[in-house]
């Protein structure tokens, strides 16, 4: 087994990921430096120039890695099976890809800004073309959120001196994938208000009126039934609406790329920093996709995959936490690289915080365990000599 620290970081891995990934290495903490272990490394010689690298076991612990506003950092990291595949290019040698038969990783933190890189979105477009010539008919599509189609659960929220009169609490059922506002209530001292959706947004009816909570910026929209009213004319809502919250998501989140103008009103912003919230939902199987990744969530059968929301005030931020996370076939792309497994287990633990202007998170990641892991850099490498 070969030992190596901080000051004797192996330079030929260090290399390799600063040129690949455009990242910068090192430890996680100086004090106690970072390690790296190999153990049963094989070298063999293939056909054109290609060699066939292998390591039995690889591990290291405290590592940190940046790019840009990003940061992750890692307390252990332990790979079993790993092979890496170099090729000879203008007389230097390249490293290709690489696979691992399982990898474990544990204290794993990401933070930083909350943005979607321009070289993210130009990746994702590359892995969708490269899906649509694989499998035409079935390339992911840029936004897909399959696990809400049939997910189940209640989000609560307390609303504190409410413009609705008084202290408000709200709650909203969510069943098999839709939000019925005939069940959604809005509870306070006097006459109760409800909530619903006309073709102008999501409303509440207040004693003292109607007021928008978010407004669409065209309607009809995707994903929506709308109020409906009694007899001709009737000033009475006989139905609230619904959402169907898959369809209603994805066409809110491509309107919001396309720069369409919905969104918040003056008085839900308000409203929002008064807000508490928390719930519990339970996602359905199925296939998540969003600019540079898309995995399929799996076993909500068995409890997986359930999420569990928390905020003191929704306009400082918001805890997401799921203590069983269970996805396969997910693909990852970056700065022109792709990464892929077979399966993921993990718990996960997500804040977003309000800074400013600015929406930060960090995504906290323990017990993780990944199957049939890969990793292609030749679309990097093609990016690169174009």
């Amino acid at each position: 087994m070969l030992w190596y620290k901080a000051s004797m970081t192996v330079p030929l891995a260090a290399s390799i990921v600063d040129l690949l990934l455009g990242l910068k290495l090192g430890a996680s903490d100086e004090a106690a430096h970072d390690r790296w272990a190999l153990k049963g490394v094989t070298w063999k010689s293939g056909q054109e120039g290609a060699i066939e690298a292998g390591i039995r076991q690889f591990e290291a612990t405290a590592l940190r890695l940046a790019s840009g506003g990003l940061a992750l950092e890692i307390d252990r990291v332990a790979v079993h099976g790993l092979a890496g595949h170099l090729q000879t290019d203008a007389g230097a040698l390249h490293l290709t890809a690489l696979e691992a038969a399982e990898a474990e990783l544990s204290g794993v933190r990401l933070q930083g800004p909350l943005t979607v890189p321009p070289q993210l979105r130009a990746a994702w477009q590359a892995l969708r073309s490269a899906d649509a010539a694989a499998t035409p008919g079935t390339a992911a599509e840029a936004w897909c959120l399959g696990p809400l189609d049939a997910a189940d659960g209640t989000i609560r929220g307390e609303i504190t001196d409410a413009h609705l009169l008084f202290d408000a609490d709200v709650t909203v059922p969510i069943r098999q994938g839709h939000i019925d506002f005939n069940d959604a209530t809005v509870e306070h001292v006097g006459p109760d208000s409800r909530m619903g959706v006309s073709r102008l947004g999501l409303y509440v009816d207040a004693p003292n009126g109607r007021s928008y909570l978010y407004q669409f910026a065209s309607a009809p929209l995707a994903g929506v039934e709308f109020e409906r009213r009694g007899a001709l004319l009737s000033p009475w809502v006989s139905e609230r609406g619904k959402l169907h919250l898959k369809t209603f998501a994805e066409t809110m989140l491509r309107q919001s790329a396309a720069g369409q103008g919905q969104g918040l009103t003056e008085q839900a912003r308000l409203l929002l920093g008064r807000t508490a919230l928390s719930g519990e939902v339970q996602l359905s199987d199925g296939l998540f996709a969003v600019p540079g990744l898309h995995v399929r969530l799996e076993q909500s059968a068995e409890g997986r995959n359930a999420v569990a929301m928390r905020s003191d005030a929704l306009g400082q931020g918001l805890n997401v936490e799921m203590d069983s996370l269970s996805a396969g076939k997910a693909v990852v792309a970056w700065r022109g690289a792709q990464v892929a497994c077979d399966k993921i287990t993990a718990r996960l633990k997500l804040q977003l915080r309000v800074e400013g202007q600015q929406l930060r998170f960090v995504l906290e990641i323990e017990n993780c365990k990944v199957t049939g892991a890969r990793v292609d850099l030749r679309p990097h490498r093609e990016a690169r000599n174009a």
